[in-house]
């Protein structure tokens, strides 16, 4: 069984967190790390935003001040709440026997784990196939800027409602996909630090968003089961990754080349304006 490297780097800044997943990829390209499974959380709660996204749809006023913390990520997608969650990351070479070329399959076979860790918590978790028009439709958002309410071609759905946010990126031969479970999550928060037209169409998209995600707790308080806490979620997830995945999960640091390439996406990347604020 061929082994990955699994580090788990706690809770660390929102410029912190995405410049190590950009140092990891860049060091497994050069050869100088191996495919890692990274597990991860936020210092302060933060909200991120996806690249191609515009930071106008953000009330930065209301980011300050509620004390949440804020970046751009290097993948796509909408705006995600970084709070009561684990957040993970896979990082590994486009050419890594079983990851297919195709970035839907690829995000398929790499989220496997994470649909096995939903059911692994006791949870009826489905990989939806949006293949047709009719469960696009399903699927489909009011066009929200928040993430959970935006539709992947692969979506991993409890009871029709989305459970997992994850993104992709390819640079330099290698995949990163990263993304969020979530345990908690408080949706009133999200849209408050969201822009909108007026306050009429925040609450009709507040409610498509309520409609079409949930958290895992949500779900088990429904079911009347006892709520999980971040460490059984991340027992289980880490289990069932490696299982998806087919490799064994072996812990080990970071090593000193990524977290001094860390630190210097942190000066001229993720901690600037110029990135954050670029669109």
């Amino acid at each position: 069984m061929n082994k990955w490297r699994f580090i788990h780097t706690g809770d660390r800044s929102p410029a912190e967190n995405m410049a190590l997943d950009e140092a990891m990829l860049t060091a497994h390209s050069e050869g100088l790390a191996p495919p890692t499974v990274r597990f991860y959380g936020w210092n302060p709660p933060t909200l991120s935003i996806g690249y191609f996204q515009k930071a106008a749809e953000v009330d930065q006023e209301a980011v300050a001040g509620e004390g949440i913390g804020f970046v751009r990520r290097p993948t796509g997608g909408r705006a995600v709440l970084h709070d009561k969650e684990l957040t993970y990351s896979i990082i590994v070479a486009e050419d890594y026997p079983g990851i297919p070329r195709q970035v839907t399959e690829a995000y398929r076979v790499l989220s496997e784990g994470l649909l096995r860790g939903f059911r692994a918590l006791g949870l009826q978790a489905e990989m939806v196939q949006l293949a047709s028009e009719e469960e696009k439709e399903k699927y489909a958002s009011a066009g929200s800027a928040a993430c959970f309410d935006s539709p992947s071609w692969y979506e991993l759905v409890v009871e029709g409602r989305k459970v997992a946010g994850s993104a992709q990126v390819r640079q330099k031969g290698v995949v990163l996909q990263h993304g969020s479970i979530l345990l908690d999550m408080d949706t009133d928060q999200l849209f408050r630090l969201l822009r909108f037209a007026n306050e009429k169409v925040a609450e009709r998209m507040k409610a498509s968003f309520v409609k079409k995600a949930v958290a895992i707790n949500d779900l088990l308080r429904a079911q009347a089961k006892p709520e999980v806490t971040l460490r059984d979620v991340e027992d289980a997830f880490r289990r069932e990754i490696a299982a998806g995945l087919g490799v064994e999960l072996e812990e080990a640091p970071l090593t000193p080349y990524e977290a001094e390439l860390t630190e210097q996406l942190v000066r001229e990347k993720y901690g600037t304006a110029e990135w954050n604020l670029r669109r």
